[in-house]
């Protein structure tokens, strides 16, 4: 038998029988799915960045992760040793600004396309970081001057390995 249709024209459940079977089929259809959704969902892309509201080359940054797709909330602070002692970057390894990604700390001038290699990969690790300002890194475009950089992975205990070099 047929359920009636409410004024909306949706099927109303005649009984309390056919309502949990609606129901279970509803919830399972959701167990099934929802692995496939999980794989569909693209890497993490919104990130905070921490920067010295008077910094050009962080702007400059900025702008490059953004052409990459990345979402950005920027929070100007003038206390940047602080934001960079709570999220673990060592001080060998500072740069300009820092920014968080998912479980990631980003240090300095990093290619967009490593965060998204980054968060892809999921590697053990607290974050990326290029000391200093390279010339020629995300932000640091001077001319065609372009000097090689290494793209460090450092860990909690503050150790490095080389993560990509440009």
């Amino acid at each position: 038998m047929l359920s009636p249709l409410s004024p909306s024209g949706a099927v109303v459940p005649h009984s309390r029988r056919d309502f949990f079977r609606a129901a279970a089929f509803t919830v399972g259809g959701l167990i099934i799915a929802r692995p496939a959704l999980a794989m569909a969902q693209p890497p993490e892309r919104t990130m905070v960045v921490y920067k010295d509201p008077n910094c050009g080359c962080c702007e400059e940054w900025v702008a490059h992760v953004r052409k990459a797709g990345f979402t950005v909330t920027v929070r100007d602070t003038a206390d940047m040793a602080t934001v960079k002692a709570s999220l673990g970057v060592p001080e060998a390894l500072g740069s300009c600004h820092t920014a968080r990604i998912g479980p990631y700390t980003i240090e300095g001038h990093v290619p967009a396309d490593l965060i998204t290699t980054l968060v892809a990969e999921k590697p053990a690790g607290r974050g990326l970081a290029v000391p200093g300002m390279p010339v020629g890194s995300p932000g640091m475009e001077q001319g065609g001057r372009k000097d090689r950089y290494d793209v460090l992975l450092f860990d909690k205990a503050g150790k490095t390995r080389v993560y990509a070099s440009r």
